[in-house]
């Protein structure tokens, strides 16, 4: 089946981009223009408007170009893509393993300090806990270079804090959240799920991200679930990512030293190619 000509032609336009044909902070040229330039490159007198207009929608999605009201569509910068690796964090991102990642860029990472509250169960039903009981809640919100990384919001079961007290505090645990509750709870973390998915953004995530409202932007969500050595729930992590500024990684076994830096560097060493698809 032949590939529908609006995605044809957003596919030379994004080639275009990466290229440097189309500079950011350039402007596309007009619509006419563009009907008429892909009716030559497609031995057509001109393609449709709307075949135009649906090239450009998607490059919008993309967050490739950005359309300005009375102005026309402009070339958007593309930021290179931020890699967490979700299987070498036991912890679920609470802890330094990302402000690490970033230092390593020669980027400086923070997390605000944490908002703690206090929900009904049902708020984490992954915890399995029983309807007359509560969870806490820890939420931080991430930034790279002063922009916004990443939210994530951990869940525990209420009880815990009667041992664990710092839980409920606004502030960091240093030596990280699983740690201390094998520590003070004596519940050891002996496995954990990952679930993900991709979604629209809310208006409270495109309001974090700066994401427009209009793009149908995505977002990645992660839901880490954390289990003692009897397959009890622990912990719910649940971290929220912007679709368009990140990559998620996961390993198994050995994985040569120089395809890990290579990939947190955003390629992959010469010697190595991509399987297809």
């Amino acid at each position: 089946m032949a590939e529908a000509m609006y995605m044809r032609i957003a596919a030379d336009l994004r080639a275009k981009i990466k290229a440097g044909k189309l500079k950011p902070g350039g402007q596309l040229p007009p619509e006419q223009a563009l009907q008429e330039d892909y009716g030559e490159l497609f031995g057509l007198a001109s393609v449709s408007r709307n075949t135009v207009r649906d090239a450009i929608e998607l490059l919008v999605r993309e967050r490739q170009v950005e359309k300005r009201p009375g102005q026309g569509t402009f070339i958007l910068k593309q930021e290179e893509p931020f890699l967490t690796t979700l299987s070498g964090n036991a912890e679920g991102g609470e802890n330094l393993t990302y402000l690490a990642a970033a230092a390593r860029r020669g980027q400086e990472a923070y997390n605000t300090i944490p908002r703690v509250e206090i929900h009904s169960s049902s708020r984490a039903p992954e915890l399995r806990l029983g309807d007359d009981e509560q969870v806490l809640s820890r939420h931080q919100q991430r930034f790279i270079d002063g922009k916004p990384h990443s939210m994530q919001t951990s869940y525990y079961p209420y009880g815990y804090a009667a041992k664990a007290p710092r839980l409920l505090q606004a502030g960091d645990i240093e030596e990280g959240a699983v740690a201390y509750i094998a520590e003070e709870v004596g519940v050891k973390q002996a496995g954990w799920r990952e679930e993900l998915q991709v979604r629209t953004a809310n208006s409270q995530e495109r309001d974090f991200f700066d994401l427009s409202a209009k793009s149908g932007a995505q977002v990645i969500e992660a839901f880490r679930t954390a289990f003692d050595g009897d397959g009890n729930p622990i912990r719910l992590t649940v971290t929220v990512y912007a679709a368009d500024r990140n990559r998620l990684a996961y390993e198994a076994g050995v994985v040569p030293p120089e395809v890990v830096s290579a990939a947190a560097a955003g390629g992959l060493p010469d010697n190595a190619t991509r399987a297809p698809g």
